[in-house]
């Protein structure tokens, strides 16, 4: 049986290649003490792999070793990334770790029960060269005097897929990050109820003055469909905010449709519009591995949605 870390071959390499100068063309820098990169991104199906380097047409899942060696590459880019459609099978994550090296950690939840969550985990990998945990991680859960199962707008329930709270250290600096996925559900309507849910969870929680700290920052997959849709309002409502960079038309979500919105990094602003952060922010955007990552094995976008994903990663820097 091969293994992720032999040697591959050398169109593979050369496609890696291609893939990391695009990187360093697109992607901002790591520096020593000076800079944070923060990301997000769905995974689509991130669970078992095939073990070959190329996955055959009678390969299930089609994900292979080449595939992961991408989303490898795509990681080492960020010093902490939300990944989001982690499944119960490891294969994959294990294994993107390997690639990743004894320098790379993860903390990820436990696999959301029930039909609707979809056997999925939530989870982040962070470079601990320049990130470090620092003490906190939990799973937001609903007070119950919110739950009101006579309301069209309030939860009646839990959250389907808990958000997931992680503190971490980088330099002199601490920060909060809360990941989630939103309930898709069979119409945007659906999603209201936990998008209104999880803006007032972390307003509540920024506005705590005995909180662990006031970095506080959202991402994940929010299943917003549109720039300014009922979805979108729903989740600025308490004050949640996108920066403008990531709502530039050109940073899209979407390996389908860059109408899509997907995917968000967003933080609180005080009444004057200064972001109530320590952390400086200084650009943001995606990532578009399209004809870039996997390039020689000629894929349709349907088929490099289950490779690598039908989500582009979303990033942020801050300066330290």
């Amino acid at each position: 049986m091969q293994h992720i870390l032999d040697k591959a071959s050398a169109a593979t390499l050369a496609d890696l290649a291609l893939l990391r100068a695009d990187l360093k063309a697109k992607m901002p820098a790591k520096k020593i003490d000076q800079n944070l990169i923060i990301g997000t991104w769905n995974i689509r199906g991130f669970g078992d792999i095939t073990r070959k380097e190329a996955s055959g047409s009678k390969d299930s899942p089609k994900r292979d070793y080449h595939s992961v060696l991408c989303i490898a590459e795509i990681i080492k880019c960020f010093d902490v990334i939300a990944v989001q459609e982690i499944k119960s099978n490891l294969k994959a994550l294990r294994d993107t770790l390997k690639v990743l090296g004894d320098d790379w950690s993860l903390i990820l939840t436990d696999v959301n029960r029930g039909d609707v969550g979809n056997g999925e985990r939530m989870g982040y990998l962070f470079d601990s060269r320049r990130v470090q945990l620092s003490g906190l991680a939990s799973e937001l859960v609903v007070p119950q005097e919110w739950i009101d199962v006579a309301s069209e707008e309030a939860l009646t329930e839990q959250f389907v897929r808990s958000p997931y709270a992680v503190s971490f250290r980088a330099k002199h600096q601490t920060f909060i990050l809360v990941t989630l996925h939103i309930l898709y559900g069979k119409s945007s309507k659906d999603r209201i109820k936990e998008l209104k849910g999880i803006a007032r969870w972390m307003s509540d929680w920024a506005k705590d003055v005995n909180a662990y700290h006031q970095n506080l920052i959202a991402l994940g997959d929010f299943n917003i469909d549109k720039r300014g849709d009922l979805l979108h309002q729903t989740f600025i409502s308490e004050g949640l905010t996108i920066p403008a960079a990531l709502q530039d038309e050109q940073v899209t979500r979407s390996i389908f449709d860059e109408t899509k919105y997907y995917d968000q990094i967003a933080w609180f602003f005080d009444s004057q519009n200064h972001p109530n952060l320590s952390l400086q922010f200084v650009n943001g955007g995606c990532y578009d591995f399209v004809g870039k990552a996997l390039a020689n094995r000629n894929l349709t976008k349907q088929s490099l949605s289950f490779m690598l994903s039908d989500h582009y990663p979303l990033w942020a820097e801050f300066a330290l």
